[in-house]
């Protein structure tokens, strides 16, 4: 595997000036910095209109060129925008690198998604069940198998243990999904759709006023269970909004309840990993993500599992 360098301002500026011919021409080139959430040294931004993403090694390279093409498949079906690469190239022997143009509006992380976001939500995951997914397969994008609820619950159970003694985290919770709900929520064959698989806050674009204006990295993209990207829009907005999206969107209580279960086993996982020296994420951001999974929802309230078939729309 290609040992990626470390890249600097100086490097990232040669590489903007032999990308763009404009920016060559300004002589200095333009004003260049590494954009630190979830970006490290792999994204930066490039003055004001531009992202320079780096990959770090060849099979996030194949990532990215599936990436370009994807995002040109989404783009006329999600209703919101995605970005556009308006260069490409290698930064190092064998790592690709893509600038794009950069979407007005602010992280997901810093700005709230209104009623009308949430419309722009359900209107993304209706898109996301449009997509062809033979177009996607032919691009490249694998398919992904739905994960074990029971097996995810029972990580989360010894999770939850180590966070009780951390006291972040009270184990009783979790004891709300019993294993023949569990399994009751296993995700049902054939509904494999096109999955974003990454929809936490950092990769929402939220205009001012709450609507949802861009959707970023789509290098992790699968066809599999859409019920993660309910659980990525849980961790991202809030359980209520996420499932009002889904609901919004036409899935009925099962995908909706199984996202819901999905976001809070791993928002339980993830935070323990972090505190047990197992990861390196924010402990804020981890804290705040748990809550939200963790929100209460109607929906959970007056569904019944144990007679049988939550399929229908809330």
């Amino acid at each position: 595997m290609t040992q990626a360098p470390t890249p600097t301002a100086d490097t990232v500026r040669r590489l903007v000036r032999s990308l763009l011919a404009d920016a060559a021409a300004a002589g200095g080139g333009p004003d260049v910095r590494p954009v630190h959430e979830g970006g490290g040294h792999s994204t930066w931004w490039v003055g004001t209109r531009h992202v320079l993403r780096l990959a770090q090694d060849r099979e996030a390279s194949v990532r990215q060129r599936r990436e370009l093409r994807l995002r040109d498949l989404v783009r006329p079906h999600i209703g919101i925008a995605v970005p556009v690469s308006v260069a490409q190239g290698e930064w190092a022997s064998g790592l690709s690198c893509t600038l794009d143009n950069r979407l007005p509006g602010a992280s997901g992380e810093e700005r709230d998604v209104s009623a009308v976001g949430e419309a722009d939500l359900a209107g993304l995951l209706t898109g996301l069940r449009e997509v062809p997914v033979r177009q996607a397969e032919s691009l490249g994008v694998p398919r992904a198998a739905p994960r074990s609820l029971e097996e995810l619950r029972t990580a989360a159970a010894h999770a939850a243990e180590e966070l009780a003694a951390a006291d972040e985290f009270d184990p009783a919770r979790l004891t709300q999904l019993t294993a023949p709900a569990a399994v009751q929520l296993a995700a049902q064959p054939g509904v494999a759709v096109l999955v974003h698989h990454d929809l936490k806050g950092e990769h929402l674009v939220v205009s001012a006023d709450g609507r949802v204006r861009g959707v970023l990295d789509w290098t992790g993209t699968v066809i599999g269970d859409p019920a993660e990207d309910i659980a990525g829009l849980a961790i991202a907005v809030g359980a209520p909004a996420a499932v009002r999206a889904a609901t919004l969107a036409g899935y009925g209580a099962r995908p909706c309840l199984r996202g819901l279960w999905l976001s809070r086993c791993d928002t339980v996982i993830r935070l323990a990993d972090r505190l047990q020296g197992r990861d390196d994420s924010p402990v804020p951001l981890l804290e705040t993500q748990l809550r939200r999974a963790w929100e209460a929802i109607l929906l959970e309230r007056v569904t019944d599992l144990r007679d049988g078939g939550p399929d229908e729309a809330p």
